[in-house]
């Protein structure tokens, strides 16, 4: 029962709408669509240019990985040449 009383409310509020706003000229009808026009090409460049920053961001997080991988990489040699540097100072130590 509830959806019924919705269902006439909307279509009693979208007949007043219409009548109260009586028809569109034909000028009109085709503003609306040169507005829509507009809009649907603003949103294909909108659309165009996300993809473009996608995939800069995408490039740009490889890079960062890889420099990251170099860094880490670098981090792993630097402790093992310090540990061998360790060793070498005991060793000369102990003689």
């Amino acid at each position: 029962m509830n959806k019924k009383i919705k269902y006439v409310f909307t279509v009693t509020t979208l007949s007043a709408l219409v009548a109260l706003s009586g028809c569109a000229t034909t000028g009109q009808l085709e503003e609306v669509k040169s507005q829509l026009n507009a809009v649907q090409q603003d949103v294909n460049s909108a659309k165009s240019e996300a993809a473009a920053a996608r995939a800069t961001a995408n490039e740009a997080k490889d890079i960062a990985n890889r420099a990251l991988n170099t860094a880490n990489d670098a981090n792993s040699r630097a402790a093992q040449t310090d540990e061998k540097i360790d060793r070498m100072f005991k060793r000369s130590m102990y003689k």
